[in-house]
């Protein structure tokens, strides 16, 4: 990261949602180059600093390239919950587990005025605005996705929403100008955790015309919601935004090591070719 592209907000204010997601409000003068990009699952790079780091933020690649690993920044994906162009301000939510991860400790410690380096942002899914409805299904890793795609739909279509979360209690809002169904699956619940969500769709009833889709969290969980989707050809696969976040027991480093071998395999099932159904003329 140059001097000239360095991104870091200040922390402005922290908000609990749920017993495993915070909120952190980002600002100050070091988002000022800042643009959204229009994605509603856009993210940024952040940088997380380890314990005695001998630099802070703002750093320069230049500052880091040459320090032991240990000492390095660890860099975590985070989804843009909101900007908010008259402030400048930027929501990031956080899933946070206590004292594991680097990203959500840093969260449940973050204070006003602390810092935080970020690079970006990048995404590549917004609901598509031709489509008749949408399904939007994830964990809760991808639940400000999720929660911002479900504001960005056309008044008055129906979106349905079907996302997993460790329990009622972690269960947050979720608004959306179209007609919105939440379905909630607790994995307390128990039963087979990667089927969860992919059973829950399954009995989802059948949607009519062209339905823009959004999958995305836990590696095989994903994977088996879009056999779901693809097979009984409820979503044509032009119309369908499909990513792993995660995998079960993986850490970051581990899974980004075979994300892309996994990813290949995944495109390389055999499915039914599903049939698209072209959005009827008004």
């Amino acid at each position: 990261m140059t001097e000239s592209n360095r991104l870091y907000g200040e922390v402005i204010e922290t908000e609990v949602l749920s017993p495993h997601m915070l909120r952190v409000v980002l600002g100050g003068p070091g988002l000022d180059a800042f643009e959204p990009i229009g994605d509603t699952d856009q993210y940024v790079n952040c940088f997380f600093l380890p314990e005695g780091a001998p630099y802070e933020v703002p750093f320069t690649d230049d500052a880091i390239r040459d320090l032991p690993r240990d000492q390095r920044p660890f860099a975590r994906r985070i989804t843009v919950r909101a900007w908010d162009p008259q402030t400048r301000q930027l929501a990031l939510d956080f899933v946070a587990h206590g004292e594991i991860g680097y990203a959500g400790r840093w969260a449940l410690h973050a204070r006003p005025g602390d810092r935080l380096q970020l690079r970006g942002p990048a995404g590549g899914y917004r609901p598509e605005a031709d489509a008749d409805s949408y399904l939007l299904v994830g964990d809760a890793s991808a639940l400000p996705a999720i929660a911002a795609s479900a504001e960005a739909v056309p008044e008055g279509r129906p979106v349905v929403i079907v996302a997993e979360v460790p329990s009622a209690e972690d269960e947050i809002p979720l608004e959306s100008p179209g007609e919105l169904t939440v379905r909630w699956v607790h994995t307390v619940d128990g039963g087979d955790a990667v089927r969860l969500l992919a059973d829950a769709v399954a009995a989802l009833p059948r949607p009519e015309g062209v339905v823009s889709a959004f999958v995305h969290g836990e590696a095989e969980s994903v994977r088996a919601v879009r056999r779901v989707l693809l097979s009984e050809r409820i979503v044509a696969e032009d119309r369908l935004s499909c990513s792993p976040y995660w995998r079960l027991g993986h850490d970051d480093e581990a899974w980004r090591s075979v994300k892309a071998a996994w990813v290949r395999e995944v495109a390389a099932e055999t499915l039914p070719s599903p049939v698209r159904t072209e959005r009827a003329s008004a």
